[in-house]
């Protein structure tokens, strides 16, 4: 068996394969189905400073190579988090990570600051595609300014890994990451959804409740391989790839492409054993392709 170790600044992973958040719960609801402890890391739904009833129904609908959501971060706040799930996923034998979502600079810093304090959460992974309230609603993750004001405040109140989720929607992705890579950043994983659009032509409105919605699956991964190589050669922090990945294969693009690790989402969705599948898979090519260690294929494309 391949050596599949990773590691995305301090953090330490048994492999590269992590469920991306708002497709894997809280990693308990998969538990029937695989173990948790096999995977590098599961990354849980995405946690605010204060409850969010999320965007009325209907907020999902199924596409040719995929899905468009509009869930719109509903979960119960951080408090909740601390005082009801922490205690039931702090014993699963792998990093659990917890994204982090807000509406302000100060929302996401102390939210942070109260994931910080959790002991047995060793990293997180910052939304900056959350609209900016004081901004006109333009997301933080848009422009160079916003992203590294995120970043700034959050690493002024969290001292352990941090990781920064990238949108698609911007003009030069590797602008964006170099900003956060300088506000401290330790990883940046990419890409969030591509925003899209659906429409029924018979009822002559859209399929989701406030128009648009964030894409993913099969149908974004060439346009996500391509940011994360880009982004790769642009920053001297590890990159974590996402976007479309449903098999061992696409997994392996992602990590030749520049990528340290990879995320796992929609593809659970249709397999909830994908994650481990991925990483068997990984070690069988490895292995079939005489590599003593994952390392040896991480970065390959020039």
């Amino acid at each position: 068996m391949a050596d599949l170790s990773v590691k995305l600044g301090a953090l330490a992973l048994k492999n590269p394969v992590m469920t991306a958040s708002g497709t894997f719960g809280y990693g308990l609801e998969f538990a029937d189905f695989m173990p948790l402890d096999g995977i590098g890391g599961i990354i849980v739904k995405g946690t605010t400073l204060h409850p969010r009833q999320g965007n009325d129904y209907p907020r999902m609908v199924e596409t040719a190579q995929g899905m468009l959501n509009c869930v719109g971060l509903q979960n119960k706040g951080v408090d909740y988090f601390c005082e009801h799930i922490y205690p039931q996923i702090k014993t699963i034998d792998t990093n659990m990570i917890v994204n982090v979502s807000g509406s302000s600079p100060e929302d996401y810093a102390v939210c942070a600051a109260r994931i910080d304090a959790l002991e047995k959460i060793p990293a997180i992974e910052l939304n900056i595609s959350c609209p900016n309230v004081k901004d006109g609603g333009m997301a933080f993750g848009v422009t160079c300014a916003g992203a590294a004001s995120v970043v700034k405040a959050v690493r002024k109140a969290y001292h352990k890994t941090l990781i920064v989720k990238l949108s698609p929607n911007v003009t030069d992705i590797a602008e964006i990451a170099r900003a956060v890579e300088a506000e401290g950043a330790d990883s940046v994983s990419l890409i969030n959804t591509l925003m899209g659009m659906a429409i029924d032509i018979e009822k002559r409105k859209t399929l989701l409740s406030i128009n648009t919605g964030g894409l993913s699956g099969p149908a974004v991964k060439p346009v996500a391989l391509r940011m994360v190589w880009q982004v790769a050669k642009a920053v001297k922090i590890p990159v974590v790839g996402l976007g479309g990945i449903a098999s061992a294969k696409d997994a392996i693009e992602f990590l030749m492409a520049g990528a340290t690790a990879i995320e796992i989402g929609t593809a659970n969705f249709l397999d909830p054993a994908i994650s481990i599948k991925v990483r068997d898979g990984i070690n069988e090519w490895l292995d079939s392709h005489g590599c003593q260690s994952v390392q040896e294929i991480i970065g390959v494309i020039s």
